[in-house]
């Protein structure tokens, strides 16, 4: 337990910010100290330049003789003497000492050689210097002269004694207080990271309580616009996909089962006859003739489903290539002369010459089948229908028209759900595939336009007939934009059901 909390994320960002906040406090301390020193030090040379001014002022050499000219009566300037007098030393030219103050000696008198290189450079010089006790002093020393431009050696120190119990103090008053400040820094960023975290907590516990039956689940976004809104929009949109991918296996699921129980009903029904009725060898191969049926249907069934949901979940992949589809048409419609010559229909066709488009020849093919099949059907004997073509450098238009039964307004928004079928007084059977009774034909018709980026459109008059326009682009477009079905009215009083990019 105790591993898992140190291992937590909540921890190490806690971690990690009081590391940080402990080397910013430290840098901070080792920065201000050396700001104060500073700042210190440049106070202490200001006062020595004042100090510097004021020794030139009081300060009368006359004649050789050395003498401080002040108001001994006034007890400031007999102060300011007594301070400028603490830290002295003041020497001739070759290095004779004049007067000199029993702390200067202690930081040590300066050799002949140096005060004549001092006076000769006539330069003002600052350095630090120390007692045999380490007291550090900041000393200024320069050139003097008297009324005789002769020059003397002067220099005046300040004590650096105060500074240094300054920056002391700070460092004792401030890294004591060191701990406590990291203490207050692990509370306070282990509340913002706790906060920080909130939404990566609720984030996981949604997921903790996501399953089959509450896929949506969704976790509103927070508003700020920063990486946790787009975790959270990543995590929303992820739920969506699988939400959609379970509704594809439920409805797989809820075909499967209801499409299959009628034939593997029907199968049974027969066996059982041909096992407990069958007096003679006719008989049992009348039942099993009737049971290869059921099987044959019932494994059209499973073929069809595999494919239209292998191509719904995008397993299923176009191959496009240039065809001309006008050709690809009349070879097509060779094979429903014989059932169009049956039921007593016409198929007219309104071809171009040529007609080319970049499409999935097999697809295109299952589509124009599909349609076709479907008008054939359900036109009455005597009826028509006519295949209609027309091509443009931007897309090609396919429309499929019948003379037959129609279709009822309130069914029109449902023709391309899988299963469905148009319920008529004359017939039990819907607007269908050339699958017969499948229900799956117009399903494929709808994705087939979709994978191909295109659009069709229904309309349908009960009792007049039902025309079905697919456009589809010339060129194929590989940026896969979706596509919705909506209802509208059509020209002439009738239904329309288009496929529309989003």
């Amino acid at each position: 337990m105790a591993f898992g909390f140190v291992r937590s994320l909540r921890f190490r960002l806690t971690a990690i910010y009081v590391v940080f906040f402990s080397l910013l406090l430290v840098a901070a301390g080792f920065v201000f100290r050396a700001v104060l020193e500073d700042i210190l030090g440049t106070h202490v040379r200001e006062i020595l330049e004042e100090d510097w001014g004021l020794v030139r002022a009081y300060l009368r050499i006359e004649r050789g003789k050395v003498q401080w000219v002040y108001d001994r009566a006034d007890p400031d300037e007999n102060y300011t003497v007594e301070r400028l007098r603490r830290v002295y030393l003041l020497t001739d030219e070759n290095g004779v000492v004049q007067q000199v103050s029993t702390v200067y000696q202690s930081l040590g008198i300066e050799s002949p050689g140096q005060i004549r290189e001092a006076i000769r450079s006539r330069e003002s010089i600052i350095r630090l210097r120390r007692t045999a006790d380490g007291t550090p002093f900041l000393v200024r020393s320069g050139v003097l002269w008297d009324e005789r431009r002769k020059p003397y050696y002067l220099a005046i120190g300040r004590s650096l004694g105060e500074r240094q119990s300054t920056l002391r103090q700070f460092t004792l008053r401030f890294f004591p207080i060191f701990p406590g400040l990291i203490l207050v820094g692990a509370v306070l960023g282990w509340l913002i990271t706790g906060r920080a975290l909130r939404p990566v907590n609720r984030l996981a516990d949604t997921a903790q309580r996501i399953s089959a039956s509450s896929l949506d689940v969704r976790i509103p976004p927070r508003g700020a616009g920063d990486e946790l809104d787009r975790l959270i929009e990543a995590f929303n949109r992820m739920m969506e996909r699988i939400s959609a991918s379970f509704q594809q296996i439920r409805q797989f699921s809820t075909d499967v089962s209801h499409e299959l129980r009628t034939p593997i009903t029907a199968i049974r029904g027969q066996l059982e006859v041909a096992l407990f009725a069958a007096q003679n060898v006719d008989q049992y191969r009348e039942a099993i003739g009737n049971a290869m049926e059921d099987v044959e249907r019932l494994g059209q069934i499973v073929k069809s489903l595999l494919l239209l949901a292998q191509a719904e979940s995008g397993q299923l992949t176009l191959e496009k290539v240039r065809t001309d589809l006008a050709a690809s048409i009349r070879n097509l419609l060779e094979q429903f002369d014989i059932p169009a010559g049956e039921a007593g229909v016409t198929v007219v066709t309104d071809l171009p010459p040529v007609c080319t488009a970049q499409v999935d020849r097999v697809q295109f093919d299952r589509l124009v089948s599909n349609l076709v099949s479907n008008a054939i059907k359900y036109t009455p004997r005597g009826g028509c229908v006519v295949i209609h073509m027309r091509c443009s450098p931007a897309n090609v238009v396919l429309e499929v028209r019948d003379t037959g039964q129609g279709i009822p307004k309130a069914d029109i928004p449902h023709i391309f759900e899988r299963f469905y079928r148009v319920r008529t007084a004359d017939s039990n059977q819907g607007e269908d595939s050339n699958q017969e009774g499948l229900g799956l034909g117009l399903s494929f018709v709808a994705w087939i336009v979709k994978a191909h980026n295109g659009c069709i459109d229904v309309e349908s008059t009960v009792g007049e007939g039902t025309r079905f326009i697919v456009q589809l682009p010339t060129w194929a477009d590989f940026g896969g934009a979706g596509r919705e079905l909506r209802t509208s009215e059509s020209p002439h009083d009738s239904d329309k059901l288009t496929l529309k990019n989003k």
